[in-house]
């Protein structure tokens, strides 16, 4: 396969876990481009020396060495750049969450299908091999037919997160813990089981913290095959746990508690056991995470371009995870203080 030249748009703290990767795969993804607002600031990591950034976007979208573009700025910014990169056909690679609404998410993923350009999102959590495992235990019906679920996000934030310019805000990040941080859990909870439907749910601002929007959420759901399905997600959780999925089969139960594993069979079939190594991000170091989930992530989302079809992340997937977590909000109504 011919490389596929990149370009970086945003240089951030989320645009580290990118730049390490793109540093590990620059034989099949050369990064061409580094776009960022302030150029003399921005910190290039591994790149240090060899690139030099620029603000220039419009030379980026006309760049020919540049096929697709890794789009890392905050949220409200992402419909029109994808739609300017579209236009001029590369490809996207996008942060989650795809928009900060879903009609602006919407037509993202529907200006990349005009196009008949590829759109990832950057749902790393899909690729820890874990999530991988557990699914193709899933896949294989291995736990019987599920009985409940269950996932929970613990994690936190100081205040001083928060008083960041536009942290947790509707019109900058979209809404609070659910879009934000929790959407990588609810993202692999919805591929693992499914969710039908949102039975009751309740959206809360504690007292941990000064924000616009919601940092406690708790949901019952109806899953995929009809069974219970329970949902936690939280910032207001000193000092951060791992997030943990639960999921109870006929044949066997699953605890994927960060990015370690524990399946157990019913009858004399032995246990099957991953472990990994490395933070989660659920504290307030929040780059505290390896980069390979986004190394494999980037690698799969560059055989996709190549291959001409869509990544296992594509932008159809990333919207249901957006409607299910406006679904969690619709049903809860408004932010209740504590």
């Amino acid at each position: 396969m011919n490389p596929l030249g990149i370009a970086l748009v945003g240089t951030g703290p989320g645009a580290v876990p990118h730049l390490r990767s793109l540093h590990d795969l620059r034989v099949m993804a050369p990064l061409r481009r580094v776009v960022t607002r302030r150029p003399e600031a921005a910190q290039l990591g591994p790149f240090h020396g060899e690139l030099r950034p620029s603000n220039d976007f419009q030379a980026m979208l006309t760049d020919p060495q540049v096929q697709a573009v890794v789009i890392a700025t905050p949220p409200a910014t992402h419909l029109e750049m994808a739609q300017a990169c579209f236009a001029h056909g590369k490809h996207v690679l996008l942060e989650k969450p795809l928009d900060v609404s879903l009609a602006r998410a919407q037509a993202i993923v529907e200006s990349a299908q005009r196009h008949q350009c590829q759109l990832g999102v950057v749902l790393q959590h899909r690729f820890r091999p874990a999530v991988e495992r557990l699914q193709a235990l899933l896949d294989a019906q291995s736990l019987g037919r599920v009985q409940a679920a269950s996932v929970s996000v613990p994690w936190w934030r100081p205040q001083s997160y928060y008083e960041q310019a536009g942290r947790g805000t509707r019109a900058r990040d979209g809404g609070g813990v659910l879009i934000t941080q929790a959407i990588h859990s609810v993202d692999v909870f919805r591929a693992l089981v499914g969710v039908r439907r949102v039975v009751a749910a309740q959206v809360s601002r504690t007292r941990l913290h000064r924000m616009e929007t919601e940092d406690h959420v708790q949901a019952l759901l109806e899953l995929g095959q009809g069974a219970p399905g329970r949902l936690m997600a939280t910032t207001a959780q000193y000092p951060g746990h791992p997030e943990c999925i639960e999921i109870i089969g006929t044949q066997g139960t699953a605890i994927l508690e960060g990015g370690h594993l524990r399946v157990d069979f019913v009858g004399e079939e032995p246990a099957i056991e991953i472990k990994a190594e490395g933070g989660t991000g659920g504290g307030a170091n929040i780059m505290d995470f390896p980069h390979d989930w986004h190394r494999s992530l980037i690698s799969e989302f560059v055989e996709s371009v190549q291959k001409q079809r869509p990544s296992r992340t594509h932008g159809g997937e990333a919207l249901k995870t957006h409607r299910l977590i406006d679904s969690i909000l619709a049903c809860a109504g408004e932010v209740a203080d504590l």
